[in-house]
């Protein structure tokens, strides 16, 4: 099916298919005719119908055009042939109809000022250009004038009038001072569209010397001033006598009162006015009213409603303006000045008029001989424009018939056309308001198709976007084109695809099918012509991780990520914009390939940051906010109001939150009377209040300041507001901590803590200090004192209860009634010691003591408790006396019985008990002697192994240093270690408590023998100190040894075996079998007992050894429980008894010990590990 050219449906235009703009442009404009071709001149560019000119520098009237033959120009100037042979200064341009005239060497330019015409010729035809008005630019300077000293009263209205000389263009009018700083305008005082200024109503502010109209000449670049204008405004009520008799009211600028009236309006006149504006141009609609108050101005159109997006107002809503306006804003507006004692309006009747605008301008027209063509020449306007045509400049009525065109009107018809009809045709549409001339031409011939687009030109698009193949072409009669898609396609449907006049195949959406080549022909009568394009879709960039929304502190640092995927054949480029922007040219602003770094953030970074990702075929972007926030920026303009003797109002204006809102303010004070330079916390409010009713006290020079506070923190304090002096009062409070204690038996001494500056509330602070006894009938003594925080009362009984009380006064007079409270005169030592004190010994380490109470009256003071004082005074075991260290004990309050702990056993003690109160002890009681029973013994000091022989080993020991009664004997224990750490018999010997040496016979020869040793008294065994020593070997068996350790069978059996416990011990571990470890002389000193370690009753082999922590034999068979848990002993004494609870008891010897005891089952025996590798010697013991 073949795809004729057709006019496209009209479509909607989303941004998505905006590169059709340029095409749409294309169709609907005329036919290019290539330059190779002979065609009529046509009008390229030409200077503006009216044109002013600078005239200080040549005037350049530009006038070209294009044609084939080149045409030749020729100028009119006011309607009349304009010779420029004749004229030296000047000249044309070269192979152009510019004119270019020398007036900045000689001559002037208002000698040039006229309506000049171009005229572009060659043999098809002639094009004219519009008809250019010529006007050099003018600003004349102002006409002299004298100007009196305005003078009116305060309230009065004015009008400074302009009146700028007349230029060409208008010049732009302001007003300024001497200074050229212009003139502050408000509602009150503004400028009008005449230049004038304008004020409502005067106040004295307003008098000054030098109010100057500027007018500024752009074209010129010229600035012209008027003269200064004086205005003074006075106050009725400040004339004196003297000058009311010789100013009559005539004498003032205006007769007006200066009394509060409703408005009138200055400009425009009267209640109604009327507004004639052209279409497209800007309506200026303006009010301006006086009175008092100053009126507010406010605007309606009748019948209508301003349009929204094409109104505007300004001067303070004083001037209603409508952009590009139309027919339709046509009507009656109405503005309305109001202030509080009336309102008047005003109505302004508009009418738009129009000059001529096209409808359709006439397009060239490309024909082959005999075909038919048009040409229409449509304008409208108000009114109506006239339509007249021209062929070749010349009025078409005068110009030579041709039988091929007919003219209806603003259409010429023609039919049948020749190479003779080619001519160019000029359509002029035109009104009071202006005109339009617009060339066309018709052209005249028979050609075969061309296409201009380059051959194989290869277009690239993004997936799911139009494609706008084009093929651009001409020929005449004009060609009908196809499409086709592949070698052998066929047409392109019409239902896919669209084809647009100008010949450009549309794919609206391409998809990646739509790769490909195509296949553009032309064809008409003459020929056919056809181009190959190629097409290829690529895929569409996309961010896929997007920068995100930030808030971050001043001074840190933020990071926006930005991933762009894209097709792999496109090199992407990324770029980061601020609002839109380049980025600061700032060290801080780092970019890599991923990411935008802004390090130390400043408020200026706030905004937004846009990613932009562009190739050669489109552009992504992802933007995300930065919000920089920081604590807020001090408030101020702080403002005291309302004040009063014990209140004021404190108001403030916050600084800027910094992008977080404020939460609350801190008001804080300052008493420059009393403390000056220190702060203190007033009251907080909350953030949306910027006012706070204070409480004051009297007597307080206050100054204050406030905090904002964000969810960053709280800012710098503001400035100190003005200071504020409250009156004197009594002081609302007294004293606080009031207390009466004697520091002699005869004597009170009264102490308060005194009231501070701030709470004085007024000179003269003093404190009235009254006393009596509690119990008596006296009247209350008072003294008045100052200064002071203490006072000693003399010559009272000994620990009496009194009532105190201390109230503060001031000049002003006496603070509340105070509170009473009480205290005793000074204590003295107590008189009487505690009776009937006996001891119960508990055991070795612990006693009870038991004492009667001392009767309070002998106390002579606060009781505290009682003490008690014990030394050790004798050893038992020695009778060596000698006097040890008291230690002491209290017991608060009225206990009567108490423990003593931590004693030693077997010792001889005294105590006594004495009372205390706050002056001191009392006598001590008669002294109490006890003694503490028998104790375990601590382990022998020391053990050692001396002398090992063949068959023996000497062991000497010091006996223990803490016998806590009288040794009864030793006991030794001690059993064989084979070379696999099993353990052999126990052998158990009691030795007499009076040796310190003894030698054991016997033994095997190169053998481990571990020795368990401790002492005993009638209450028990101590603690045991343990001890190994090998017996030393033969010489016979040791040169045995040595000839077999060194032969080669031995070693690879040696590493045999200790592969094999390398396995057992992976096995092992794998197992997790715990028990088995022999640390050697790990713990020492642990409580155990070795008879609970027999030999194997079966066998007579030795039981399994480890040395555990508390280094006991291990009997056969035992082992550590699964959770490693130990059985604690029953403990001798508990601290229960007289204290807090503990884990722990008190050993014999008053030392806090945990007592524990365990078994432990016996191991595998491929499990069995030592802290030590065997011995070769060991080793081979085993194996004899």
């Amino acid at each position: 099916m073949q795809l004729k050219i057709m006019m496209p449906k009209k479509k909607h235009l989303s941004a998505g298919r905006a590169p059709l703009i340029l095409f749409l442009c294309q169709m609907i404009s005329a036919l290019e005719v290539p330059l190779d071709l002979v065609q009529p001149p046509t009008i390229t560019q030409q200077s503006p119908k009216d044109y002013i000119i600078d005239p200080r520098e040549n005037i350049v009237i530009q006038c070209e055009a294009k044609g084939k033959p080149p045409p030749s120009f020729s100028w009119t100037r006011n309607g009349t042939h304009f010779d420029i042979d004749k004229d030296p200064l000047v000249t044309m341009k070269s192979g152009s109809g510019t004119l270019t005239v020398n007036i900045m060497s000689e001559g002037k330019a208002e000698t040039y000022e006229g309506v000049y015409q171009c005229t572009a010729r060659n043999e098809r035809g002639a094009a004219i250009s519009n008809n250019i008005v010529i006007r050099p630019s003018r600003s004349p300077l102002w006409t002299k004038e004298k100007l009196e000293r305005i003078t009116l009263r305060n309230g009065q209205s004015l009008v400074l009038p302009c009146r700028p000389p007349v230029g060409l263009p208008p010049p732009i009018i302001f007003w300024m001072d001497n200074s050229f700083q212009r003139l502050p305008q408000s509602e009150r005082v503004s400028q009008g569209l005449n230049g004038d200024l304008y004020f409502s109503n005067v106040l004295p502010e307003d008098t000054r010397e030098d109010y100057i109209c500027y007018a500024r000449f752009n074209h010129t670049q010229t600035i012209q001033q008027k003269q200064p204008i004086s205005v003074k405004v006075i106050s009725v009520d400040e004339l004196n006598d003297t000058i009311a008799a010789n100013l009559s009211d005539t004498e003032f600028y205006g007769a007006k009162s200066h009394r509060e009236r409703p408005p009138t309006f200055l400009t425009p006149e009267g209640n109604a006015s009327r507004k004639e504006e052209l279409r497209g141009n800007v309506l200026s609609l303006e009010c301006i009213a006086e009175g008092l108050p100053t009126p507010i101005i406010y605007w309606i159109k009748e019948d209508g409603t301003l349009p929204i997006n094409r109104t505007f107002y300004r001067n303070f809503k004083k001037t209603l303006q409508i952009v590009q306006v139309t027919e339709a804003d046509s009507g009656n507006y109405q503005c309305i000045a109001k202030n509080a004692l009336g309102a008047i309006h005003h109505i302004i009747s508009v009418t738009v008029k129009a000059a001529p605008y096209w409808i359709i301008a006439p397009q060239n027209l490309v024909l082959s001989p005999g075909e038919d063509g048009t040409l229409i020449c449509r304008a409208n306007g108000n009114p109506k424009p006239r339509i007249s045509w021209l062929l070749n400049g010349v009025l078409i009525e005068i110009a030579p018939d041709d039988p091929s065109r007919k003219i209806d009107g603003d259409t010429i018809i023609f039919s049948n056309v020749q190479e003779r009809s080619s001519a160019v045709y000029q359509c002029n549409a035109s009104n009071e308001y202006g005109y339009l001339l617009a060339n066309a031409f018709v052209n005249v011939l028979a050609e075969p198709p061309r296409i201009f687009t380059s051959a194989d030109t290869l277009y690239q698009v993004i997936a799911n976007r139009p494609a706008l193949l084009d093929c651009a072409f001409f020929g005449s009669p004009l060609p009908t084109i196809e499409w086709f898609k592949g070698a052998k396609g066929s047409a392109l449907r019409e239902d896919i695809y669209v084809l647009h006049e100008n010949g450009t195949l549309e794919i609206p959406v391409a998809q990646k099918d739509s790769t490909g080549t195509y296949t553009c022909v032309a064809r008409n009568k003459l020929g056919m012509a056809k181009n190959d394009i190629h097409l290829e879709i690529k895929d569409p960039t996309r961010i896929i991780k997007q920068p995100e929304y930030a808030v971050v502190q001043r001074g840190s640092t933020v990071s926006f990520e930005c991933i762009v995927k894209h097709d792999h054949t496109l090199i992407p480029t990324v770029t980061w914009l601020k609002d839109h922007g380049e980025l600061p040219s700032d060290r801080r602003f780092t970019v890599d390939k991923d990411h935008l770094v802004v390090a130390d953030v400043s408020d200026d970074d706030g905004g937004t940051y846009t990613c932009v990702a562009n190739t050669t075929l489109d552009s992504v972007s992802a933007s995300a906010v930065l919000s920089v926030v920081d604590v807020p920026n001090p408030p101020f303009d702080l403002e005291l109001t309302d004040q009063l003797d014990r209140s004021v109002q404190l108001s403030w204006t916050p600084g800027d939150d910094n992008n977080s809102p404020i939460t609350k303010f801190i008001i804080e004070y300052e008493d420059a009377m009393h403390e000056p330079g220190l702060w203190h916390h007033q009251t907080e409010v909350p953030g949306a209040q910027t006012t706070a009713q204070l409480k004051l006290s009297p007597y307080v020079n206050y100054s204050f300041r406030v905090m904002a506070v964000n969810s960053l923190g709280r800012s710098l304090p503001s400035e100190a507001s003005e200071q504020y002096l409250t009156k004197a009062a009594e002081p609302d409070k007294n004293p606080t901590a009031v207390e009466g204690l004697g520091s002699e038996p005869d004597n009170l001494v009264i102490t308060w803590k005194p009231l501070n500056g701030f709470e004085s509330n007024g000179p003269g602070l003093q404190y009235k200090v009254s006393w009596r006894q509690k119990d008596g009938d006296d009247e209350w003594t008072s003294m008045v004192v100052a200064g002071v925080s203490k006072y000693i009362v003399s010559g009272t009984p000994t620990f009496v209860p009194y009532l105190i009380k201390v109230q503060a006064l001031n000049d002003a007079g006496f603070a509340p009634e105070p509170a009473v409270v009480l205290g005793h005169s000074g204590e003295d030592l107590p008189m009487v010691a505690p009776g009937n004190v006996h001891v119960n010994v508990v055991n070795s380490t612990l006693a009870e003591v038991h004492w009667d109470p001392v009767p309070l009256k002998s106390i002579r003071g606060h009781l505290q408790g009682y003490r008690i004082y014990y030394w050790k005074a004798q050893s038992s075991s020695t009778r060596n006396r000698r006097h040890i260290e008291k230690k002491i004990l209290t017991f608060q309050g009225s206990k009567t019985h108490g423990m003593l702990p931590g004693l030693e056993p077997f010792s001889h003690y005294t105590l006594n008990v004495r009372v205390v109160n706050g002056k001191g002890e009392g006598p001590a009681s008669p002294d109490r002697v006890f003694n503490t029973p028998e104790g375990v013994p601590s382990a022998p000091s020391s053990l050692k192994i001396v002398n090992p022989t063949l068959d023996s080993l000497t062991l000497e020991w010091e006996p223990p240093s803490h016998p806590n009664g009288i040794l009864t004997e030793y006991t030794l224990k001690y059993q064989p270690i084979n070379s696999t750490h099993e353990l052999g018999p126990l052998v158990d010997l009691k030795i007499p408590a009076n040796k310190t040496r003894w030698t054991l016979k016997n033994l095997n020869f190169s053998t481990r023998y571990k020795f368990y040793f401790y002492a005993q008294t009638v209450a028990g065994s101590g603690s045991q100190i343990t001890e190994e020593a090998i017996t030393t070997m033969d010489e016979a068996m040791a040169s045995r040894q040595v000839d077999i350790a060194t032969q080669g069978w031995f070693i690879g059996l040696m590493c045999a075996v200790a592969l094999l416990i390398l396995i057992l011990l992976i096995v092992c571990f794998i197992r997790r079998n715990k028990g088995g470890k022999y640390p050697v002389k790990e713990k020492e000193d642990a409580h155990a007992d070795p008879e609970i370690q027999p030999m194997k009753e079966d066998d007579g082999t030795f039981g399994e050894y480890s040395d555990a922590e508390d280094h006991k034999p291990l009997k056969k068979g035992s082992r550590t429980p699964s959770d490693r848990t130990v059985k604690k002993e029953d403990s001798d004494d508990s601290l229960v008894d007289y204290g807090e609870g503990v884990n722990g008891q008190f050993n014999e010897d008053g030392s806090f010990i945990g007592q524990y005891s365990g078994k432990k089952e016996k191991e595998p025996p491929e499990g069995n590990e030592s802290s030590e590798a065997p011995s070769p010697v060991n080793a081979m013991n085993s194996f004899v």
